[in-house]
């Protein structure tokens, strides 16, 4: 472990920073997940209420930096490219 004071209270944010990335990484994969059920089962309403919150949850995602705007473009194009397919 570090002996800066600074560099001690950069190690407890960063590992706060990772977890609370982790949970949303995690949010994302099952909303997305949620939105590929619902293509596959050929649900017309419920894809396209999951391709919503997924969209939101995409750009929540981005502006708390967790994932780069031009990631979470291509995704919400991906999905909602499957969606629009149905």
């Amino acid at each position: 472990m570090a002996n800066i004071k600074s560099q001690k209270k950069r190690i407890l944010t960063n590992e706060k920073a990772r977890l609370r990335n982790n949970a949303v990484k995690s949010e994302l994969k099952t909303a997305i997940r949620a939105v590929n059920t619902a293509v596959e089962s050929t649900d017309k309403d419920a894809a396209s209420a999951a391709l919503l919150v997924a969209g939101r949850k995409l750009d929540k995602a981005v502006s708390k930096g967790v994932l780069h705007k031009n990631n979470a473009a291509n995704r919400k194009s991906a999905i909602s490219k499957k969606v629009n397919a149905l």
